[in-house]
Formats: structure tokens, sequence, C-alpha cells
């Protein structure tokens, strides 16, 4: 069992508050531009119009991240209160959105989840043991400080690394456009479905959590496609035959 003490704020001046949320956000959005550039950069592709494309991408991701978060909790946090689903800066982004908004770079998740760990965001229910986070810092974003919580972010982290290593060693095969990204979303997918068994948030439908059902329906979306793929027999080279 972990205690944690560290204040999610680092400093503030004023209004303005710098969060170890958005540090670690930037760093790991900054990492997933350099793996990307090295790949566009291996593939033979043109690494200006990756970044120049990055800016936008980066956008709808948070816009979508935000809007996912906002939809999420709005009856119970800001039906009251709507103006505050604009407050970004006060946390809240649900990774679903990120992906679903921006393509996601599965070691950039890895590496956000670090801040959930230090701010107390998207932890589990309580628990007992034998692994748990408790927090004892007023500005730590769980329920109750002291009480012992699930550390779903922590599972997160070391899935979505093993789905990093599996996808960056896949990424040297000459895989069909599209291949590889469809392996992320079906790992990632089935990732997300398991670890919303260990999340705190409520159950939406079918005793199943909003994340739960999204993962559910994008695999839906993946097997649909790969029929498809299967039954007309359509085939894309791969971009080292181009």
């Amino acid at each position: 069992m972990i205690t944690i003490s560290i204040d999610p704020i680092i400093f503030s001046i004023g209004h303005f508050m710098l969060r170890w949320y958005s540090l670690i956000l930037v760093i790991a959005v900054g990492i997933g531009l350099w793996l990307t550039g090295l790949e566009a950069e291996r593939k033979g592709l043109n690494k200006t119009e990756i970044y120049d494309a990055a800016i936008w991408i980066m956008l709808a991701g948070l816009l979508g991240a935000r809007l996912f978060h906002v939809i999420d909790h709005w009856s119970h946090e800001y039906v009251t209160d709507p103006i505050r689903a604009l407050y970004i800066w006060e946390g809240g982004l649900a990774i679903w959105g990120a992906i679903i908004g921006g393509p996601g770079v599965v070691l950039a998740q890895a590496i956000g989840r670090v801040a959930c760990i230090i701010t107390g965001d998207a932890m589990g229910p309580p628990t007992a043991g034998p692994f748990g986070i408790a927090y004892t810092n007023p500005n730590a974003m769980v329920p109750q400080l002291g009480v012992f919580y699930t550390p779903m972010p922590v599972y997160e982290i070391i899935a979505n690394m093993g789905i990093f290593a599996l996808v960056w060693s896949l990424g040297r095969r000459k895989l069909a456009d599209g291949n590889l990204f469809l392996i992320y979303v079906t790992l990632y997918s089935f990732e997300r479905f398991l670890l919303g068994y260990t999340s705190a948030y409520m159950p939406v439908a079918y005793g199943l959590n909003q994340s739960q059902l999204i993962a559910l329906g994008l695999l839906v979306v993946v097997a649909v496609f790969l029929a498809f793929r299967a039954v007309t027999g359509a085939k894309v080279k791969p971009l080292s035959a181009r």
C-alpha cells in the first residue's frame, strides 16, 4: 500500500497554476510527436507535413478528451455550473476522447497516466489491499483523503507499455496500411474493457461503464471492417511498396 503526499499543483502565481497534470501531458505529447517523426522518416514520409498536421491532431484530441469527460460527468459535476466545462486547467480528460478525436500513441498514453497517479485522477474504488494508493494532499482529486484506492492508472501504464512494445515491434514489418492501427485499437479496447472492472465509473448500461461500452463498440467496428476486407478481398499495399 502506498501513500502519496505530492501536491498536484507545482506552483501558482495569482490565478495561474502549473499542475503536474499539465506538465506531464505536454511531455507525453512531445514524446508521441518525436516517435511519430521517427516513424515518418523511416517510412520515407514527409516529416514537415506530419508535424503540420500534428497541431490539428493535438487540438482534436484535446477537444475530444474534454468533451468525453464532460459528458461522462455532466449530471453530477457540470449541470449546475456548465461554464466549468471550459475550465480545462482544473483537470478532467477522457482518454477515449483523445483517441477518437486524434490518433493516440500508446506510449504517450502510458506517460500521461503518470499524471493520474500524482493527482489522484481516474483511481478505482476503495480497496483493502494488497495494492492501493491513498492521498494526503487536499488538492488531490480523490473523493476522500487517507483512503486507499484501486490504482487503475498503474495497471493501465503496465498494459500500455506492453501494447507499445508489441506495436513498435510489428511496425518494423511490412504490414498493409491501417493494419498496425487496427492491432493497436483492438488491443487497447480489450485492455480498457478489462480495466473497466477496476475503475470507479458508474455503470451506464448492462452493468458496464462508458469506457467499456466504447471499447466494445470499437471492437465491433474493427470486426466489421476486417470482415468487409475478407469478403471483398480488398488488399492494401504496404507503404514500402509504393
